[in-house]
């Protein structure tokens, strides 16, 4: 590809972070025994060798381990965060110094630095990119479609010093992307079916060992404990108000009930309220839960699930938190219109008055897990991640017979994931024999 300007090679917030990033990140890879299984793999076999790969993920010190593997693989990686409140500075500062990994990842950055970002993962020329919530990709697909009016101001400007060649070039040279997270397959689906899907994506959300173990108890645990860091309020007896019933909600719902919450569901799929009530919850419309609820999370992926009408309706004091991908599951702009504040209660807790009742929305509405806390355990990680490694090695390897859809990973991939996961646990599963291998394969045995 014809060069363009390049950016500096990081941009964090302080490289003197750096030593506690190294001890933390340490610490996380004890947890992540597959991963160290693929990156050791990596190290010896390159399957990433010469591969330029762009990453927009929370920058945690399990994401450090994943980039520490694809390096190991050979891949030359540059990394911006994937949300403005993610990122854990001591981590990006260690990736930076220790690794010459072009990091551009600040927490609590601008809206503004945050797409600049984007742009300098962008400027690193990707053949492979890797997303969580389809941000990065989205702005490629942007340019592909000439729409620079839609990409974000530090986005654009830099689009419009390319000429037409090495715009074309910056989209046509990328093999093919991985998707992390429910809300960034949603979006690429969205392209497929609209024709305008540049290359093909993997969707590691959809694998089994994603969405059962990351979605459930990774997002279960690590929002509930973002609520107690940011509120430390106390659950038991508490009503805790979940909005959605997908992967996520079913395991926040199941932690709070664990810790002696009284649990609401509310859900606009009859399937999936149906199975909450057979879970145990109460379920109703948001607009009935809102007048008994303490504590009020989203997970539902959409805009606006929280509105003014069910603000209006809340009790003093109620607890607003959203952990869905992006900061518009509660309508913010329509709370800031009509009640005083934000005053700040806490750290990542605001005060809003509305009618004369105190609301505290928490982390600016944006992933509380992640603003607040240190978002998934690392073991529960070590299997999303997992799935992100080998699927960059499927693309490298396969990407050129893929189609320009949104695909699976192979089952193969999912299933050996789960044996190692297994191994590292020290568990051991029966095996079918011969016998029954064969009664399940054929139709002709009866009753």
């Amino acid at each position: 590809m014809t060069a363009v300007k390049t950016d500096p090679s990081h941009d964090v917030r302080d490289l003197n972070l750096a030593d506690e990033g190294r001890r933390r990140t340490e610490w996380a890879e004890r947890f992540m025994p597959v991963l160290r299984q693929i990156r050791e793999r990596f190290a010896k076999e390159q399957p990433l060798k010469g591969r330029r790969l762009a990453a927009c993920l929370h920058v945690t010190t399990e994401t450090a381990n994943l980039v520490i593997a694809l390096r190991a693989g050979g891949a030359d990686v540059a990394l911006c965060a994937s949300n403005p409140l993610s990122t854990q500075d001591d981590a990006a500062a260690y990736l930076a110094r220790d690794h010459g990994v072009k990091v551009y990842a600040i927490k609590g950055e601008t809206n503004e630095s945050y797409y600049r970002h984007i742009q300098q993962a962008l400027a690193h020329q990707p053949d492979l990119t890797m997303d969580d919530g389809a941000d990065l990709v989205s702005a490629l697909h942007m340019i592909a479609l000439q729409r620079l009016d839609d990409l974000a101001p530090p986005v654009r400007s830099w689009v419009e010093t390319l000429n037409p060649s090495q715009r074309r070039q910056l989209v046509s040279e990328v093999i093919g992307s991985t998707e992390e997270t429910t809300t960034g397959v949603i979006r690429l689906r969205a392209m497929a079916k609209d024709g305008v899907l540049q290359f093909p994506v993997i969707a590691v959300n959809d694998s089994l060992t994603k969405h059962l173990f990351d979605n459930r108890y990774g997002t279960g645990q690590s929002t509930i404990d973002g609520i107690l860091r940011a509120t430390n309020v106390l659950m038991a007896g508490s009503t805790f108000v979940v909005a959605g019933y997908g992967w996520c909600g079913r395991g926040v719902a199941m932690r709070a009930r664990g810790a002696g919450a009284d649990v609401i569901v509310t859900e606009v799929d009859a399937l999936r309220a149906l199975e909450a009530r057979m879970d145990g919850y109460r379920v109703m419309p948001l607009r009935d839960a809102a007048a008994v609820g303490d504590v009020f999370v989203t997970l539902t992926g959409n805009m606006h699930v929280i509105r003014l009408e069910h603000m209006r309706a809340m009790k003093d004091g109620a607890i607003i938190a959203n952990s869905g991908h992006f900061n518009v599951e509660i309508d913010l702009e329509g709370l800031a219109k009509v009640a005083k504040g934000p005053k700040v209660a806490r750290p990542f807790v605001e005060e809003w008055v509305l009618d004369g009742k105190r609301l505290f929305v928490l982390g600016e509405g944006r992933l509380i897990n992640l603003a607040a806390a240190e978002g998934h355990p690392a073991s529960v990680m070590d299997l999303s991640f997992a799935n992100q490694a080998l699927a960059a090695e499927h693309l490298v390897r396969q990407g050129g017979s893929l189609s320009k859809a949104v695909h699976r990973i192979p089952a193969e991939i999912d299933q050996r994931v789960a044996q190692l996961k297994l191994a590292a646990m020290g568990i051991v599963i029966d095996t079918l024999t011969p016998e029954q291998e064969k009664y399940l394969s054929s139709w002709e045995a009866g009753t």
